[in-house]
């Protein structure tokens, strides 16, 4: 993706509280790093972008700009997606966490939260959280708020660069109730970012009276027709009065955008990008010389700091030890891929730990990892991070036979019901979230759910609403509508969304509570230890169709169809 570089004039009000002289300020930032902290793999295989490396082209800019004209932000989304998060998160809980310490060492004025930073529970972002405090770093959340109405966290952070006094206000996403179990968010709740950041904004610049306001949103872009919760950038972009520079996040989509006297920025993920704005003026005399300019900065992965790497290297070395545990071996080579085009081992897998672990009737999941290969051999750790992404439990709910249908239903028409003669929903365009080029799925592949348990087709000449047909349970047992199911499946789909709409259950704690059966530890966690368990896997572990029954896209036409726009998302054979 080509960076983009935008001229706008400045608010009137910017930087009107400073005397004359020429001031510049650079605002850099980053989200959604999921664990990229170390420029290489465990495994020693490649090397990529990553806060290490980020660390280089940062450091570039300030010496060109100078330190004390720089501010560094992160908008959310780092205790989840490596190997290195998930050690310092549950693993090594006595050594000060990795993140805090690295985000000190790279020079970051102010963190938002992100939803999977909160996903982590309480034992883990608390610790996260004094930790920043220590080491002089406000760790932000203004619409996380208490019973009490104060915020959780800390709501903004004011700074001085560039002889101007800046404000940045932080919040997370507004729609974590949806997603993550009450559990996991106890003690607090999440107010839409409309209208409650404008309400801050007015509130903190009548008392503090800011040079530059900045908005640091874990939050996506959306469409800007206020009716997406989770992502509400363009909502913000297109309604924020006196703030100057907005920082979005979640969707994984790098941009940089421009309405009027505002400007949007979202450097995507995982360091690919360090986005940049840059508030230029010389005093309140000259105001219409006064400009924004931001574009994207594309990081490097073969220039790391060198000095950050070896002042990590112990942190390095711990992680990789524990991620080389070897788990189990597998008796041949499983592509995630394969599971957008029907029944595949790789979910297999995944449904047969949820079933044997939680005694359950059904179990409902969806490939995490887009386009992963685990390879035949021996299995280690590291390799249940691509069976398994994120750091979900397991839930055990309940449900009636026609709401698991209409689950389903649901499910598939996020999957299915092309246009133009596509069978898969598919669009010509890249997706920077998943690396696809030329062809990408138009909604997230991660809630392509299917299920095991039972038998059953999905005729994609269907509609919506008649595409599902259960047959069967997976022993041959009848399926009945009106029976009631115990159902396997993480929290984030218990919590919310299709469970939600299948159910026709209002968006209450306690009504999602009821149906909770039981629940259980990390997904990731039980996969390792029925893994390690087994130690040899072969199709009669992970795909006895008796446990999980069968199901296929019908009729044949449909699967021929859904094959040709398999390749043209997946153009390139994987090579081993």
């Amino acid at each position: 993706m080509k960076a983009r570089f935008l001229l706008i004039p400045l608010l009137s009000s910017v930087l009107a509280a400073c005397s004359g002289g020429t001031h510049r300020l650079t605002i850099l930032s980053t989200n959604d790093i999921h664990g990229a902290v170390f420029d290489s793999s465990y495994l020693g295989r490649r090397v990529h972008p990553s806060m290490i490396c980020a660390a280089t082209l940062i450091d570039s800019v300030r010496r060109a700009e100078g330190a004390g004209n720089v501010l560094l932000i992160d908008a959310g989304d780092f205790l989840q997606g490596d190997n290195c998060v998930y050690y310092f998160n549950y693993v090594d809980t006595i050594t000060p966490h990795l993140c805090p310490r690295m985000y000190a060492a790279m020079g970051y004025d102010a963190v938002v939260a992100g939803n999977h930073d909160i996903e982590t529970g309480h034992a883990v972002y608390d610790r996260i959280a004094a930790q920043f405090e220590s080491l002089g770093i406000p760790f932000l959340a203004a619409n996380a708020l208490k019973p009490d109405g104060s915020s959780y966290f800390k709501e903004y952070a004011l700074l001085r660069r560039a002889g101007l006094k800046v404000l940045v206000l932080g919040c997370t996403n507004a729609n974590i109730r949806a997603w993550l179990a009450p559990s996991v968010w106890e003690g607090m709740d999440f107010r839409s970012l409309i209208p409650f950041v404008q309400e801050e904004v007015d509130k903190l610049q009548r008392r503090l009276r800011p040079d530059v306001t900045v908005v640091a949103v874990h939050s996506g872009t959306g469409d800007g027709n206020g009716l997406q919760i989770e992502n509400q950038g363009l909502d913000l972009l297109q309604s924020l009065k006196g703030v100057d520079v907005l920082v979005c996040a979640h969707d994984h989509n790098p941009l940089v955008k421009v309405e009027d006297d505002i400007c949007l920025i979202n450097s995507g993920a995982r360091m690919r990008y360090v986005a940049r704005a840059v508030l230029e003026g010389s005093g309140r005399r000259a105001r219409r010389a006064r400009k924004l300019s931001a574009d994207l900065l594309r990081v490097r992965a073969f220039k790391p700091d060198t000095a950050l790497r070896a002042a990590f290297r112990a942190d390095f070395e711990a992680v990789r030890a524990f991620t080389l545990r070897p788990v189990a071996t597998l008796d041949r080579t499983l592509f995630t891929r394969d599971a957008f085009r029907g029944q595949s081992p790789y979910m297999d897998l995944i449904h047969t730990v949820q079933l044997r672990a939680s005694g359950a009737d059904v179990s409902i999941a969806a490939p995490l990892s887009f386009d992963k290969v685990l390879h035949a051999g021996q299995l280690v750790f590291n390799d249940m991070f691509t069976l398994y992404a994120y750091e979900n439990s397991l839930y055990t709910v309940s449900m009636s036979g026609k709401e698991l249908r209409n689950y389903l239903e649901y499910a598939y028409d996020q999957w299915i019901g092309g246009e133009d003669g596509h069978v898969l929903r598919i669009l010509p365009r890249d997706d920077p979230r998943t690396g696809a080029r030329g062809w990408s799925f138009r909604n997230r592949s991660y809630n392509f759910d299917s299920a095991a348990g039972i038998c059953y087709t999905v005729d994609a000449t269907r509609p919506c609403g008649e595409r599902v047909n259960i047959s069967s349970m997976a022993d041959g047992r009848p399926f009945a509508p009106e029976r009631l199911y115990r159902v396997a499946m993480n929290s984030y789909r218990a919590s919310g969304g299709l469970f939600l709409k299948a159910s026709s259950l209002p968006v209450t704690v306690g009504a999602i509570e009821e149906r909770i059966l039981e629940k259980q530890e990390e997904v990731r966690s039980l996969m390792y230890r029925a893994l390690r368990s087994e130690q040899n896997l072969t199709p009669a572990y992970y795909s006895d169709r008796s446990l999980l029954g069968n199901w296929e896209f019908v009729p044949a036409a449909a699967r021929k169809t859904i094959e040709e726009d398999f390749k043209l998302v997946f153009p390139k054979a994987i090579v081993q």
